[in-house]
């Protein structure tokens, strides 16, 4: 499967504190250790999927997220550990404080090589 794939979706598992209007109980059941655990699962799932993605595919990211540590750090952190193999294209963050939305994050990677 590795370089199989012009475009990746990745709508990774995440806190969803993004949607916390339409699902208020989240609040009270998102305990450091699982968040702990939710970033840790983004990193991997990033990781082991964006092998399959073709040099000059897409790997977009995604999550109903506010956080910055599940999502401009988890971007941050990717490209680091990539060496420059991928690219950010674009970025957005949707709040539900500004946009009147739920929350949203979604970013568009390019893979050089």
């Amino acid at each position: 499967m590795k370089d199989s794939a012009d475009r990746v979706l990745l709508d990774v598992p995440c806190s969803g504190l993004g949607v916390l209007r339409r699902n208020p109980d989240t609040k009270w059941k998102l305990t450091p250790s699982i968040f702990e655990n939710l970033v840790l699962s983004q990193r991997q799932l990033i990781q082991n999927y964006s092998v399959m993605v073709k040099p000059g595919g897409r790997l977009i990211y995604s999550t109903c997220s506010i956080f910055p540590t599940e999502n401009e750090k988890q971007i941050e952190r990717f490209l680091v550990s990539m060496g420059g193999q991928f690219e950010l294209l674009e970025q957005r963050n949707i709040s539900p404080f500004v946009d009147g939305f739920d929350g949203f994050f979604m970013a568009s990677l390019l893979r050089k090589y």
